[in-house]
């Protein structure tokens, strides 16, 4: 009977579910950044052909929506209804070139104004790491910083 009852033990032991494994936590990765915007098509152009986004599909097919990919799996969500705001150049997002140079070319031929921290047209700005940086401003006056880093 003590064998029966040592069997009947084990396979219960092996039948009955185990709590998982503690598991570390991973890191959170960019999904998606989403700027609220008075002029809709104004804004998603500018991302189009400033920083040569392309547009994606978004569900909610509103008119007050565009979509576009800014890296393997992330996105710009760009919504209209803000009113217009000053926004400080502190905050920013940021995007990287392999050209700075070829891209300050680009906004040339676009007539888009840039400029380094200082705003002083068409200059950079050096990090002490090497990096160099231009900024500029989206229709809605929201800050873009565009580098040269290499990760």
């Amino acid at each position: 009977m003590r064998n029966y009852l040592l069997l009947l033990a084990l396979l219960l032991s092996t039948a009955l579910p185990r709590k998982a494994a503690a598991q570390a936590p991973t890191p959170a990765v960019l999904n998606h950044i989403a700027l609220y915007v008075v002029d809709l098509q104004k804004s998603a152009d500018f991302y189009k052909k400033a920083l040569l986004l392309p547009e994606i599909p978004e569900p909610f097919k509103d008119g007050r929506h565009v979509w576009l990919r800014i890296g393997p799996h992330s996105q710009l969500h760009i919504i209209q209804g803000n009113k217009p705001q000053d926004h400080d150049i502190n905050t920013h997002l940021a995007f990287s070139v392999p050209n700075l140079a070829s891209f300050m070319a680009h906004l040339d031929k676009l007539g888009m104004r840039y400029g380094n921290w200082k705003s002083e047209p068409h200059k950079t700005t050096p990090r002490p790491d090497g990096v160099n940086q231009i900024y500029l401003q989206d229709p809605d006056g929201f800050w873009l910083e565009v580098n040269d880093d290499k990760f």
